[in-house]
């Protein structure tokens, strides 16, 4: 039973959003019967470039939530945002059998992204990314894929300190780049 729901959580002082990506009801059988467990996936963010997943398990679903909303809050990491919307480049996450695909989008393109990724991005507060997700569909691989990716992602700024240039360097070399390619087109 891979009950999927998505609805934010605003709690006081840190405004982190947590959404509940799965919860999975597991049986135990013993002499007088059954024993239910549930086990939740939780992601939560602030919505400003922080996010973070969490699992938990318990006999009730909201202490199994809680717990794995708490586990969330201990693992997030920060992500650099392009204009605070968007990615600042494509990029390929790997988890298992798991391989997701996410690229930057234009302003007005939305979240297009289905299942786990889209509450990874709602909770991140990216506004405008188009995702793909091939091979698997178990949404605990799906999330640790789509944080693998996330990994990855690098500012122009980090990129810039590494190279030793200047951030309009790198910058002007992506638009060159793209201009290049156009004119190359054009011929």
């Amino acid at each position: 039973m891979a009950a999927k729901e998505s609805t934010p959580r605003q709690e006081e002082g840190n405004e982190l959003v947590d959404k509940l990506v799965a919860i999975n009801r597991v049986a135990k059988v013993v002499k007088g019967g059954r024993r239910f467990g549930f086990a939740a996936l939780v992601v939560a963010g602030d919505g400003k470039g922080r996010v973070g997943f969490g699992k938990g398990k318990a006999k009730e679903v909201m202490e199994s939530k809680q717990k794995a909303v708490d586990s969330a809050k201990r693992s997030m990491i920060r992500i650099p945002l392009r204009e605070g919307r968007t990615l600042h480049h494509d990029v390929v996450g790997r988890f298992g059998s798991g391989k997701v695909i996410l690229r930057m989008a234009p302003a007005g393109t939305g979240i297009i992204a289905g299942g786990p990724m889209r509450a990874i991005f709602e909770a991140l507060g990216v506004q405008d990314v188009v995702a793909k997700s091939t091979g698997t569909s178990n949404p605990y691989n799906m999330v640790r894929a789509t944080f693998d990716a996330l990994q990855k992602l690098q500012s122009p700024r980090a990129t810039a300190s590494r190279r030793g240039k200047k951030v309009s360097d790198i910058v002007s070399q992506r638009e060159g780049d793209s201009k290049a390619v156009k004119e190359a087109d054009n011929e």
